[in-house]
């Protein structure tokens, strides 16, 4: 079995150009919609529910929003909305159907879920990070917001993808491991990429107290280590519900103040997208025209 220290040296210079490339292709242009991972160092921090969530809220706001599945074999968004499983992703990466075809529409909602222990899919030879891409890539003008519910840990297809999109929501909870191994994440990402600027929100906190050592143990230390920037965009509390009543409580708006509190992690975020933005817009259009009198 590979250690990771010898996969990491086997993440080769010409898979580093590529993403360089595709990075910079994004920033040489504003792109219509914004596109964000939401990610983790470990697995069962809640990503795929504060991604449904979130995009569902800001979908509602009127931004038509993009939600990807990324747990291609795995997947369990449609499951957590009352919907079927189904073979739609493997029919898309095949051809078999149209993009528009294989999405869940809810209003300004779109999802693209994946399968869920398709054979055919496990016996295909494919790159997910490169078939993610090239959807985002296809259709990045037809949504203000694509989402990812990105794999967790620094598996490559992971680490290409957060490395790809715009924004990184990193979820990670009070547990030891998921901040250690939040900060691998982060960690890799600015060695072999240049990533300099994460998001955070913190799930399951059960005190203030508690959130707050969970946001100052892990942005200082990713701050002092790294010279990495973290916005801390809020936190989720602990519910003391019943799993199997979690997602209906969770996902369904309600007038309580667990749901008042995510909108407010929702309005921090949408109003800091919009500036940023709104600042890019200014800089590429300062940027021609500089272009324009030196021609």
């Amino acid at each position: 079995m590979q250690k990771t220290s010898e996969w990491l040296l086997s993440f080769n210079s010409q898979q580093d150009q590529r993403i360089r490339s595709l990075l910079e292709q994004r920033k040489s242009k504003v792109a219509k919609s914004v596109t964000v991972s939401v990610t983790g160092g470990k697995g069962g921090v809640g990503k795929t529910s504060v991604s449904l969530k979130l995009s569902q809220e800001i979908a509602k706001q009127g931004f038509k929003v993009l939600l990807i599945d990324c747990d291609y074999n795995l997947s369990n968004t449609a499951l957590k909305l009352g919907q079927p499983l189904s073979n739609d992703f493997f029919e898309l990466v095949c051809g078999a159907k149209e993009f528009d075809d294989c999405l869940y529409k809810d209003g300004n909602f779109h999802l693209l879920s994946a399968c869920n222990g398709s054979l055919d899919l496990f016996d295909s030879e494919f790159r997910l990070e490169d078939v993610i891409i090239d959807i985002m890539s296809s259709h990045e003008e037809e949504f203000d917001f694509i989402f990812l519910d990105c794999p967790a840990g620094i598996t490559r297809d992971a680490l290409t993808l957060n490395a790809y999109c715009d924004q990184r929501i990193i979820v990670v909870t009070p547990d030891k491991s998921s901040i250690t191994d939040s900060y691998s994440l982060v960690k890799v990402l600015n060695s072999k990429f240049g990533v300099r600027t994460n998001q955070l929100l913190v799930n399951r906190y059960r005190t203030q107290s508690q959130f707050e050592k969970v946001v100052k143990t892990l942005s200082e230390t990713i701050e002092n280590f790294l010279n990495v920037r973290t916005q801390v965009l809020g936190g989720i509390e602990h519910i003391d519900i019943d799993a199997s009543k979690f997602d209906s409580y969770f996902l369904e708006p309600a007038e309580n103040s667990f749901h008042k509190n995510f909108l407010k992690v929702v309005n921090k975020y949408t109003e800091e997208i919009s500036k940023s933005k709104a600042d890019s817009e200014i800089y590429f259009s300062a940027q021609q025209t500089l272009e324009q009198e030196v021609q």
